[in-house]
């Protein structure tokens, strides 16, 4: 049913590898095929970054009409079918869409499950989705860090000879992989779960997001049973979101934390560092210089307006000054 999605990541794993290949890196090498893994990761990802920056801008929804939420559980808590279409019409208003919560992980998934399969397929020999022979033994035979691309903790002895590996060797990198992926799974959620917290700290499921989080190393165990390529692909994209999360947790801080405070501190800092510099190289109102005054009462920079002037009565000389006394006491 998803043999097209596996033709298209095989299809994007090959013409990776070729391109490291066309570039000087040895086609049967660990370092071609592992590095082709890590590029289609850092690919996917990077398709995925408007869904991430959407996530975090529907979260920050989420958060500012959670009060609302709150008042209608309580004002509908026995008519759930109410309180639904309540929930539904405030989440219209505010253009939040609580499915973009976990869209990023959904989408990852049938990348994953695509990426397994084609390995799986590749270290059962099978020449499938686009791979040929010649492909299928080159990557079966690369070695990262002594262990076979297409291991796994649990292949016997006998299957990892046979790419003359050194099986104790084998297992043991496969195991550190397994760990890595396990910290990294548990380091990224922590991260994302840090910062719902400090959005809404009264969030209903931030204990069940704790307990996930707290079973995330755990995960390395299924790690045991995967492929060591698809081990690569795992801990890669969790050192890809860690680095994502923390660039973008810094350049969107949530509102009223420390970090945005600071954040506001060093604007305003920037802000009145250059009304200084424009004092300095500018015109400013303290300044010596004349102004021109139009008629209007404007002060345009750089213009010769014609100045107000005032017409002052003549002084006339003392004599006419008493004639005209005389003249007015008659």
């Amino acid at each position: 049913m998803l043999d097209w999605l596996y033709n298209i990541v095989a299809w994007v794993l090959i013409h990776i590898h070729s391109g490291l290949t066309f570039i000087g890196f040895a086609p049967d090498s660990g370092w071609a095929w592992g590095l082709s893994i890590v590029t289609l990761t850092i690919l996917m990802r990077l398709l995925m970054v408007p869904l991430f920056v959407k996530q975090m801008h529907t979260q920050r929804k989420m958060q500012d009409i959670q009060p609302q939420i709150m008042k209608l559980r309580e004002k509908y808590k026995n008519d759930k079918q109410r309180l639904q279409q309540e929930q539904m019409k405030i989440y219209q208003e505010s253009g939040a869409n609580p499915v973009m919560g976990c869209l990023p992980l959904l989408l990852q998934m049938p990348i994953f499950f695509a990426l397994f399969n084609v390995l799986r397929t590749v270290a059962q020999g099978e020449a499938k989705y686009g791979f040929s022979t010649e492909l299928v033994e080159s990557m079966r035979g690369a070695m990262i860090f002594h262990a076979p691309i297409s291991a796994q903790f649990t292949s016997s002895a006998a299957d990892l000879s046979q790419y003359d590996a050194d099986p104790i060797i084998a297992k043991i990198v496969i195991a550190i992989a397994c760990v890595l992926m396990g910290v990294t799974t548990f380091l990224s959620m922590r991260q994302g779960i840090k910062r719902s917290m400090t959005q809404m700290p009264d969030n209903p499921m931030m204990q069940s997001q704790k307990i996930m989080m707290y079973l995330a190393p755990a995960f390395g165990l299924f790690g045991l049973g995967m492929p060591v390529g698809v081990l690569i692909y795992w801990v890669s994209s969790n050192v890809w979101t860690m680095g994502q999360q923390h660039f973008l947790y810094k350049q969107h801080p949530v509102p009223g934390s420390p970090e945005a405070k600071k954040k506001e501190e060093k604007a305003a800092a920037n802000g009145s560092a250059n009304g200084s510099t424009q004092g300095l190289f500018g015109r400013s109102k303290n300044s010596d210089a004349p102004e021109t005054v139009s008629k209007d009462g404007a002060t345009p920079d750089g213009a010769e307006d014609s100045k107000i002037v005032r017409k002052q009565p003549k002084k006339q000389p003392r004599s006419k000054r008493v004639g005209s006394d005389e003249q007015n006491r008659r």
